[in-house]
């Protein structure tokens, strides 16, 4: 992906400078973490219950930044602002204003206004605050754990789909599928978040494909790189030997892969619905 030289976006909080300790809040927001983390770490909500235990105190020094963590910064914020002028020009063709959201970068541990959090949970996006948190040790979980290629374009990737939980706050689809998930059994509510997955991986190939015609910013294998990545969070591949299809939140592999290359090839916004597609309505 040939990201240098390109603009940054001012929405970029880089918190990794900063130290990891600190007082993790529980509350509501355990429920929110054990989701995501069923997603990118396999459900093992005990993992992240340990790692809040051993984040508490901490001394409070700053913690230097490596170049190559001042290089992924860098990246990542390329990246967001990238996401920025394509969703502008989506929301623009469509009668709409975009409000750029807050992308943060930070190690071990995170409040936020959905509460606290830690690296254990993986890139998730909060409603409340709208920001985008993410700790870049994730992606060597990916690779090591889940067998996902790297490369840059699997953080973009990962990024665009979080920027496409984003916009559909912005257009009230979050809120709609809350509002119905309240209103039904566990396998409904799981089927409604399964579709807004889905959806965020649809927008995340859609991002994608405007990208590559207003920029032209596509190397070879970088579609392999986003399509590995999906692959290696589909609920089946984290689930393997003890499949459960009506536990599935985010989708299966094959899914996942699937919406994506309907955004990326497709670069038609109105093909996304996949609600419609897993015969719910919104």
């Amino acid at each position: 992906m040939k990201w240098g030289g390109r603009r940054s976006s001012g929405n970029l909080d880089d918190r990794r400078g900063m130290s990891g300790g600190g007082m993790v809040a529980g509350g509501g927001i355990i429920g929110a973490i054990v989701l995501v983390i069923y997603m990118f770490m396999g459900g093992d909500s005990g993992a992240v219950l340990d790692q809040m235990q051993q984040m508490q105190g901490g001394n409070g020094e700053p913690v230097e930044l490596t170049e190559e963590d001042k290089a992924l910064g860098q990246m990542v914020d390329a990246i967001l602002a990238d996401t920025e002028d394509v969703w502008h020009r989506i929301f623009e063709e469509n009668g709409l204003t975009y409000e750029e959201p807050t992308l943060v970068l930070f190690r071990n541990s995170v409040q936020t206004e959905c509460g606290g959090a830690t690296s254990a949970s993986g890139p998730f996006y909060c409603p409340i605050d709208r920001k985008v948190y993410m700790d870049l040790a994730f992606f060597d979980e990916l690779q090591a754990r889940y067998g996902a290629k790297g490369g840059d374009f699997a953080i973009a990737y990962v990024i665009a789909h979080e920027i496409g939980h984003h916009v559909q706050t912005l257009l009230g689809t979050s809120q709609r599928v809350t509002q119905l998930q309240q209103g039904t059994d566990t396998r409904g509510a799981n089927k409604l978040s399964v579709a807004l997955e889905l959806q965020a991986d649809f927008y995340a190939g859609l991002w994608t494909h405007y990208n590559q015609e207003m920029k032209d910013f596509l190397e070879a294998g970088d579609i392999e790189e986003a399509l590995s990545a999906a692959n290696a969070v589909g609920d089946d591949a984290i689930q393997k030997g003890n499949v459960m299809p009506d536990s599935f939140t985010h989708g299966t592999s094959a899914q996942r892969m699937y919406w994506f290359k309907k955004g990326f090839e497709s670069g038609d916004f109105n093909q996304g619905d996949t609600f419609k597609e897993l015969n719910l309505s919104l």
